[in-house]
């Protein structure tokens, strides 16, 4: 079995930088066996090499299928069936669904809308001098992307985002329980009004309508499910990749003047963002649906298993000096959008909305500096992130 490693013994200096704890464990091996700080608080195999996880994001062998060990998770529950959740053969058939209505031409025909919303956060911003970037910029672009993308109305937003943080990076047991109970029931209204009202040309609109050659369709469940999906991903993750990607700018002075200075190092520079502190930490978890190894380290049919992204994108023995930030760095492979048939339905848009925000953001605002410490990290074991990042200019 091994020794079993309690992750909160490192208090909280492992939330604010568990990349010393990653690594100490990369040198002991690819795998372990670890306790997960409050609120998770339970028992996991935690893979930390970059070749072993990327090797398990792609295994049949771990099932996404929490039904298949006979646990059925709160949000399956409340909300229903999505891609995260599900194996082959449902999972491609979601996943085919989906992609008929979520097509490259659609976030492409986004691209002038994110151009707008950007200018239009960024002339409400600048004349203050001073924000947090989080609540000026990370925070409301990708959200208004995603709502209106989906169709969700205006009003909603404010009250949205208190619940969709709460569910991906619960304060407690408790509270992410009720944030899904919550987000469910608005979701359901939310669709019924749309079946009412007709479709309209948003993606909610085109997912209740799309059909496939031989008639199927998602059913109510999965139709929540995948609004649920979209939702959430659509945005926490790209509020944390523009918010950590600027402050690994605004922390390494060096690599903000090369990218000022030639503008075309910015896709690479996002990739590297992405690699060097990537918005979702670990994967959600696969379920062991057979015995295996992993590196030699047996895990037994229905043990847990938690992918580290973060941990394997830091792996020396992929990246060399893979601690340092380096925007001429070539970081393809790297994890943060996972790998396989799991990997990253929204990456386009992420990428989309990353690079419009980053490239404003530098060209409006030539003196933009650091204006104090940011915000707590997110808790729990998902998602990494700040939840402000004071700056000025």
């Amino acid at each position: 079995m091994g020794d079993l490693i309690d992750l909160a013994a490192h208090g909280d200096a492992f939330r604010t930088d568990p990349h010393p704890v990653y690594a100490e464990l990369r040198a002991r091996g690819p795998v372990h066996r670890v306790l997960l700080p409050p609120p998770e608080g339970y028992e996991t195999w935690l893979v930390v090499g970059y070749e072993e996880a990327r090797a398990a994001l792609a295994d049949p062998r771990l099932s996404k299928d929490a039904s298949r060990i006979g646990i059925t998770p709160l949000d399956q529950e409340l909300i229903g069936p999505y891609l995260l959740v599900v194996d082959p053969p449902r999972h491609t058939r979601l996943r085919s669904l989906v992609t008929r209505a979520f097509t490259a031409r659609r976030v492409e025909e986004l691209r002038p809308r994110v151009q707008r919303i950007t200018d239009d956060l960024l002339d409400a911003m600048l004349p203050l001098g001073r924000a947090d970037l989080v609540e000026s910029l990370a925070f409301p672009l990708p959200i208004t992307v995603i709502c209106e993308l989906l169709g969700v109305p205006e009003l909603d937003r404010a009250g949205f985002r208190a619940l969709s943080t709460e569910v991906v990076a619960p304060t407690s047991t408790q509270s992410g329980n009720d944030a899904v109970a919550r987000l469910g029931t608005y979701l359901t209204e939310l669709i019924e009004d749309k079946r009412r009202t007709g479709p309209g040309d948003d993606l909610l609109g085109a997912l209740i309508g799309t059909t496939t050659e031989d008639g199927d369709r998602l059913s109510p469940e999965e139709l929540r499910g995948m609004a649920y999906l979209l939702l959430i991903a659509g945005h926490e993750t790209t509020v944390n990749l523009i918010t950590n990607g600027v402050h690994a700018l605004l922390t390494h002075p060096a690599q903000l003047a090369a990218l000022r200075a030639d503008m075309t190092l910015l896709d690479g520079a996002v990739e590297e963002m992405l690699r060097w502190e990537g918005p979702v930490e670990n994967a959600t978890f696969r379920y062991a649906a057979e015995p295996l190894e992993i590196a030699g380290t047996r895990i037994e049919a229905g043990e847990p298993v938690m992918i580290g992204l973060t941990a394997g994108d830091r792996d020396d023995a992929r990246y060399p000096d893979a601690h340092r930030f380096d925007i001429r760095r070539d970081p393809r492979g790297h994890l943060a959008f996972g790998h396989g048939i799991h990997y990253c339905l929204g990456a386009p848009l992420a990428r989309l909305e990353a690079r419009t925000a980053i490239r404003s953001l530098l060209d409006r605002a030539p003196d933009l500096t650091l204006d104090g410490s940011p915000g707590d990290w997110l808790p729990g074991m998902l998602m990494r992130g700040m939840r402000s990042l004071p700056v000025r200019w």
